[in-house]
């Protein structure tokens, strides 16, 4: 899960990105409000973590924009202005969810899976999908028989994404962005190394490549 991080405050910034890459978000983060709509002009996310008080305006002038394009990204407001009125205001404004800070990490990652969970229509936390049943919050692949699968953290996110969306072809610079952050080195055949060890894990049949396209999760 992709998200964009909107927030001043340099330690909370850098925290946010930390702490949330280790609940497997891929997070990028910016600091002001040119800088997030320059953001959502070009890279596709899957949440948006918005702070309302920033250098150059207000998030809600963030909020305003995306919602005016018609983008129906989910995003939560995370900010001090935690008033009844205030998060009448920014729900009433497009906001999908509003935490005030201070906040817990682990109730953030929580609103946010449970943000991702709703946009895909999905009701149950966890995903089952070919015999095997998939946890975000525990980041975990469990096989029919109850017998875990060892995944890695890009592996899990890489699964995750394709049965999200089963049948769905996913191209290769689409998952690099998944997978990997800005600030990251990409190899040129990284996609295709995951894909083979996510292969060797959970059976090559489960996964399609599309010639040209990219790969798709078997429905």
């Amino acid at each position: 899960m992709r998200l964009l991080i909107v927030e001043d405050d340099l330690v909370l910034r850098s925290g946010l990105s930390v702490g949330l890459g280790l609940h497997g978000f891929t997070a990028e983060a910016v600091e002001t409000c040119a800088d997030a709509l320059a953001a959502l002009s070009t890279t596709q996310f899957d949440a948006v973590v918005l702070d309302l008080m920033l250098p150059d305006g207000s998030g809600f002038d963030v909020l305003r924009d995306l919602r005016g394009r018609n983008d129906t990204t989910p995003v939560l407001l995370l900010t001090a202005r935690d008033s009844v009125r205030d998060r009448i205001h920014g729900l009433d404004s497009g906001a999908d969810d509003y935490l005030g800070k201070p906040f817990d990490l682990d109730e953030l990652a929580a609103r946010l899976r449970a943000l991702r969970r709703r946009s895909l229509g999905r009701a149950k936390a966890t995903i089952d999908w070919q015999g095997l049943e998939l946890d975000p919050e525990r980041r975990t692949v469990t096989a029919a028989d109850g017998e875990p699968l060892n995944l890695s953290r890009r592996e899990f996110a890489l699964l995750q994404a394709l049965v999200e969306r089963p049948g769905v072809v996913h191209s290769k610079p689409e998952l690099e962005d998944i997978l990997y952050g800005w600030q990251e080195e990409v190899e040129s055949n990284a996609v295709e190394v995951h894909i083979h060890n996510l292969r060797a894990k959970i059976g090559k049949e489960r996964i399609e490549t599309v010639r040209g396209l990219g790969y798709r999760a078997k429905v």
